[in-house]
């Protein structure tokens, strides 16, 4: 794994001229964060050696570096997910790889249902924890260089960033939420007694992603802030038959709020 993190970094770096401050990965219905950045290079993710490749609609499958209010920054445009058949060091790799690019911080963005019968479709959730109920990324052999064996979770999502956040979003009158997110496999969507269950573990949220690359960041000592869009509802009463593309839909309406919370929040980092 570290040779192909070494491999990928060495090629990557040789396409850019400025190392990236900020890392920035944009989950479904998200992109338009790209879409502010001043870009310097896009790399395609099929051009990238030991890079997957994004098999999901709503995912561009490309490395964008660039400034975002005068930053230097790398958005992920398009992530990858255990349920396309990757395996776990497939999934974090791009964490990996960043960190070594030198970002010293990670946003994440990802669209979720919501659990906690307070929740709307089309909230904006500050993460302020997660429930993992997927594979841990760090089973196996641990490489001691990257991080300790065992890592402490204790503040898995950075609360100095948390902080910024929520006073850029009250300066700008953008309403959020903050809860606690709960990862699944996927890609089948909750059942409504699945629902029930993930509400009775105490998260507010469940989606298919960012815990992986939560804690390999978190291994790496790298703080994290990430945002979840509430897509559809997993509350009694409200739930109905959701398709992916509804879930875009519902992610795509509140991007550009999103936007304004991101862009601000490079500044304040």
């Amino acid at each position: 794994m570290w040779n192909k993190t070494e491999e990928t970094v060495k090629y990557i770096a040789g396409r850019i001229s400025e190392k990236p401050k900020i890392g920035m990965i944009l989950g479904t219905g998200l992109g338009l964060v790209a879409d502010e950045i001043q870009v310097s290079v896009k790399i395609p993710y099929k051009e990238i050696p030991n890079f997957p490749v994004s098999t999901v609609k709503g995912h561009k499958g490309q490395l964008i570096f660039g400034t975002l209010n005068g930053v230097q920054v790398v958005a992920m445009q398009g992530r990858f997910h255990y349920y396309e058949g990757y395996t776990m060091d497939e999934v974090v790799f791009p964490v990996r790889v960043l960190k070594q690019l030198g970002i010293g911080n990670l946003f994440v963005s990802n669209a979720s249902g919501g659990v906690n019968h307070e929740f709307e479709v089309g909230d904006i959730m500050f993460i302020t924890d997660h429930i993992n109920l997927m594979p841990n990324p760090l089973l196996g052999p641990n490489h001691d260089h990257l991080g300790p064996r065992f890592v402490d979770m204790s503040e898995a999502y950075n609360k100095l960033l948390l902080s910024k956040a929520k006073k850029v979003a009250r300066h700008h009158n953008i309403h959020y939420k903050t809860g606690i997110y709960a990862a699944v496999t996927g890609p089948s969507y909750e059942t409504p007694a699945e629902y029930r269950y993930i509400k009775s573990l105490g998260a507010d949220s469940v989606g298919m992603s960012t815990v992986p690359e939560v804690i390999v960041a978190r291994h790496m000592r790298l703080p994290v802030f990430a945002v979840s869009v509430i897509s559809d509802l997993g509350v009694e009463g409200k739930i109905v038959e959701i398709s992916h593309d509804e879930v875009v839909d519902a992610a795509s309406h509140v991007a550009p709020k999103l936007n304004i919370i991101i862009k601000d929040l490079v500044k304040e980092v």
